[in-house]
């Protein structure tokens, strides 16, 4: 099984999965246009997301980082004077951004360096990310111009209105070893409920993956990750709407009909439903609130389900 993942929401999907699905059978791909050199150090937020969460040690308050984490560096960060005072590393989580930067700097590929540290968390799930090329997600905004993800997201709070999104050095990218594998052998493919734009976007730009998935269209399932309109976390609604989407499952379905046969939505759009399928998806409904492990392992049923 294969999983295309970015954020908290595909982070918690995952944790359901694993409860009804093998974990040494499922793949997850994940999103690596967030990534950013940050204190001097390579952070890749959801992969970290991904691995922690996976591993039992997520912070349940945050969504993000890890629990019962202190502050002790950053905190003395602040005698000096530094540019980049609104983005926190966590004392414990400093250990993995060590670990990468020096490893990466040694010459080893960000696939190996991720399949050694989800392998010291402990974690079963074959964890990839889509590429080992740089990839960066950039963020057209009013009032500055481009800017980086992590500033758009962090620094400025994804408080400002967005005109375009593109995925800087996409082009050259290709796929890290075992994407594209993963894809071909998968009985279901999964398309998490993360936002459809800044996290399944940028793995769907890197040549071949778009590809491979189209190709496996027919085991293809996408969780919505609107839910009545809204999104549940970040700013996936308001993007869709500043680019010119509509802000519904039926938007969503639009994006992903050329990918996925199949969409699930939540009970609270069940209406739509004849909608979605007049975009050219077959439309499952189900709980896809996931308040705990139970109802994530639940959404994880459903969609294994829907193949």
């Amino acid at each position: 099984m294969a999983a295309l993942c970015g954020g908290v929401g595909a982070a918690r999907f995952l944790r359901g999965l694993v409860d009804v699905v093998d974990p040494r059978l499922v793949v997850a791909v994940v999103n690596t246009g967030d990534d950013a050199v940050l204190h001097g150090l390579h952070v890749s937020p959801d992969l970290d997301t991904v691995t922690y969460t996976l591993a039992g040690a997520i912070s349940q308050e945050r969504g993000w980082g890890l629990e019962g984490e202190t502050w002790t560096a950053m905190d003395a960060l602040a005698r000096y004077p530094s540019r980049l005072s609104w983005f926190g590393l966590g004392d414990r989580d400093l250990a993995t951004h060590l670990f990468r930067t020096q490893r990466l700097g040694d010459g080893a590929p960000l696939s190996t360096v991720t399949a050694e540290i989800v392998a010291a968390w402990g974690v079963d799930v074959s964890i990839l990310p889509v590429t080992d090329d740089r990839l960066q997600t950039v963020m057209d905004v009013e009032g500055e111009g481009e800017i980086g993800f992590q500033d758009y997201f962090v620094r400025l709070r994804h408080s400002v209105v967005v005109r375009g999104v593109r995925f800087r050095g996409a082009d050259v990218a290709k796929p890290a070893p075992g994407v594209l594998d993963a894809m071909e052998a998968a009985d279901v493919v999964v398309i998490c409920p993360s936002n459809p734009i800044v996290s399944i976007g940028p793995v769907l730009a890197v040549p071949g993956v778009r590809e491979a998935v189209v190709a496996r269209r027919h085991r293809v399932v996408a969780v919505s990750p609107i839910i009545a309109g809204a999104a549940l976390k970040g700013p996936a609604d308001r993007l869709l709407a500043e680019l010119g989407h509509e802000v519904s499952v039926v938007g969503v379905a639009r994006l992903y009909a050329a990918v996925a046969a199949t969409l699930v939505i939540d009970t609270a759009d069940a209406a739509l439903a004849p909608a979605v399928e007049a975009a050219g998806m077959r439309c499952i409904v189900a709980p896809t609130v996931m308040r705990g492990p139970a109802e994530a392992a639940a959404l994880a049923r459903a969609v294994v389900g829907a193949v």
